[in-house]
C-alpha cells in the first residue's frame, strides 16, 4: 500500500466537529504525537485500565512506544483533573489491508477505544468514533473494521459482525484422527524460524480468506514471543508443516499445561495454527489431535465450519462455542462492493439508511455472469431489478458473504421481494474468518 496514503491518515488533525463537541463538557479532544515517551505512557496506562490490565512494565512501556507509533492516537484530557495528562478516554487507529471475497481492499482498523468510568456517560465515545470515522472518509479509507470485547456498542455507530469465529475444546481421549494422512512432514522449529516463516504463509492464506486483515505491526513478535516484553516465551513450542517439495504450508504455535496428578491428562492450547491449503491443515491438526500424554486440545478464533469436525471419529468430542468477532462499517458503498466477487449474476438497487449519513442514498449493482460487480449511485431504472432497503449495518454484515441475507430478512434487518436472489449473490463459498485479535 502507498505510504503516502497511510501516512496522510496518520498525520490529519482531530476531527474539529468532535473537538467542539468534547470542549463543550469541559474537556479537550486531541491527536497525540508518536515521539513523546510521556504523553504515550500516559494513554497506554489509561487503555489498560480499560481493558482491566495491570499497569505496564518500563519494558513493556518502551517495546509498546517502539512498535506503535504506525497507530494514530486519539486521547480525551480532562485539564481539572488531578493529572491531567492521564487521559479518560482513548482510541487509535491505523491502515490496512482487508480481504474480502475475491478481492481486497484497505481498511481504518480500529483498536484502543477506551472511556474512563469516572468519564461515562459524556458522549466520549461517540465523539472519537464519530471523528475518527469522518477522518477515514476524508482520508479515503471506504471501511472500517475492529474486533470487540463487547457485543452491544459499535452497532449504535454502523458495524455489524461480518465475521464470526469459533472456539472448540477436544477431549483427544474420545475421539481419533479419521481424516486424510498427507504426504510431506512435521518438524519442531524455533520461535525466530516460525516468526520468519510465519508473515508469507500468513499472507498467502489471507489473499483468499475472506475477514482477514493485514496484520499489525508488532503482533507476529508477540505471538512468537519474540519482544523484549514477552512474558514466558520459553513456554511455546512451535513446529512446521513441509510439502513433499519441501514448501513451508504450514506453521502452529502452543503451549502444553501439565496435569501434575496425572500426566496423561495434559493439555495443549493453541495460540496459531497457519494452513496454506488442505495438506498443511490436516497434517497440522493430526499432530494435536494424536499427541502423547495430551486429553485437552483447545483453540480459538477458528472458522465456524472448521473441516477439523469431519476429520475426527467422534465429534462429540468437540465443544464448539461461537462469537461475533470482526466487525465492519461501510463508508464508501461503490468502493466497498465493487472491490468484492459474488457468486451469482444479479441486479440489486440499494436504500441504504446510515445513522451518520456517510452512505445514505440509492445505489445499482450491477453483478455479471464472472461474478465481478458495478456500483454506480442512484436508482439506474434497470429492468428487472430487486430492490433492497436496509441499514449499513445490514450492509456491513452482508460484504465478507458470511452472513445470510435470508436470516437478515427473517429478522427484520433487510426488506425486499427476493430476499434469495440477494443471499445467492452475496454469500460465498470460502468461509470468513479472522484469525486473531487486533
Amino acid at each position: 500500500m502507498d505510504d503516502t496514503f497511510v501516512n496522510a491518515h496518520h498525520d490529519m488533525p482531530a476531527d474539529p466537529a468532535s473537538a467542539a463537541r468534547v470542549a463543550r463538557r469541559g474537556l479537550r479532544l486531541t491527536r497525540l504525537r508518536n515521539d513523546d515517551l510521556a504523553e504515550f505512557a500516559a494513554w497506554q496506562r489509561s487503555v489498560t485500565r480499560g481493558f482491566l490490565e495491570g499497569e505496564r512494565t518500563e519494558v513493556q512501556r518502551d517495546t509498546g512506544f517502539d512498535l506503535l507509533r504506525y497507530r494514530r492516537l486519539i486521547a480525551v484530557l480532562d485539564d481539572s483533573a488531578p493529572e491531567p495528562d492521564e487521559p479518560v478516554a482513548t482510541f487509535a487507529s491505523w491502515v490496512g489491508v482487508l480481504s474480502v471475497p475475491g478481492g481486497q481492499l484497505p481498511s481504518c482498523g480500529i483498536s484502543g477505544v477506551t472511556v474512563s468510568p469516572t468519564h461515562r456517560r459524556r458522549g466520549l465515545a461517540r465523539a472519537m468514533m464519530e471523528g475518527e470515522l469522518r477522518v477515514a472518509v476524508e482520508s479515503g479509507l471506504p471501511i472500517a473494521s475492529l474486533t470487540v470485547t463487547e457485543s452491544t456498542i459499535y452497532g449504535r455507530y454502523g458495524f455489524a459482525p461480518a465475521a464470526s469465529v469459533a472456539s472448540l475444546e477436544l477431549d483427544v481421549k474420545r475421539t481419533s484422527w479419521a481424516g486424510p494422512v498427507p504426504d510431506g512432514r512435521i518438524d519442531f522449529i524455533s520461535r525466530d524460524r516460525w516468526r520468519a516463516q510465519a508473515p508469507e504463509v500468513f499472507d498467502r492464506i489471507r489473499a483468499v480468506r475472506p475477514g482477514e486483515f493485514e496484520m499489525p505491526g508488532g503482533h507476529w513478535d508477540r505471538f512468537a514471543g519474540t519482544r523484549p516484553d514477552a512474558e514466558k516465551p520459553g513456554q511455546l513450542r512451535a513446529i512446521q508443516y513441509a510439502d513433499v517439495a519441501g514448501v513451508v504450508r504450514g506453521l502452529a504455535l502452543y503451549t502444553v499445561t501439565e496435569n501434575d496428578q496425572d500426566y496423561t491428562k495434559s493439555s495443549v492450547t493453541l495460540h496459531s495454527l497457519l494452513a496454506d491449503g488442505d495438506d498443511a491443515y490436516a497434517a497440522l491438526w493430526r499432530y494435536f489431535v494424536e499427541l502423547d500424554l495430551i486429553a485437552t486440545v483447545r483453540a480459538s478464533e477458528l472458522s465456524i465450519d472448521e473441516p477439523l469436525l469431519w476429520m475426527i471419529s467422534d465429534r462429540r468430542a468437540a465443544t464448539v462455542t461461537t462469537f461475533d468477532h470482526h466487525y465492519l462499517r461501510v463508508l464508501d458503498v461503490p468502493a466497498v462492493l465493487g472491490a468484492r466477487r459474488y457468486a451469482a449474476p444479479g441486479r440489486f438497487v440499494l436504500d441504504v439508511d446510515d445513522p451518520f449519513g456517510f452512505t445514505t442514498g440509492e445505489y445499482t449493482l450491477d453483478v455479471d455472469a464472472d461474478g465481478a460487480g458495478t456500483v454506480q449511485a442512484g436508482d439506474a431504472g434497470a429492468e428487472g431489478s430487486v430492490r433492497v432497503q436496509l441499514g449499513v449495518a445490514e450492509l456491513s454484515a452482508l460484504v465478507l458473504g458470511q452472513v445470510s441475507a435470508v436470516t437478515l430478512a427473517a429478522a427484520g434487518r433487510i426488506r425486499t421481494a427476493d430476499v434469495v436472489a440477494l443471499d445467492r449473490t452475496f454469500r460465498w463459498d470460502i468461509p470468513a474468518r479472522l484469525s486473531y485479535w487486533y
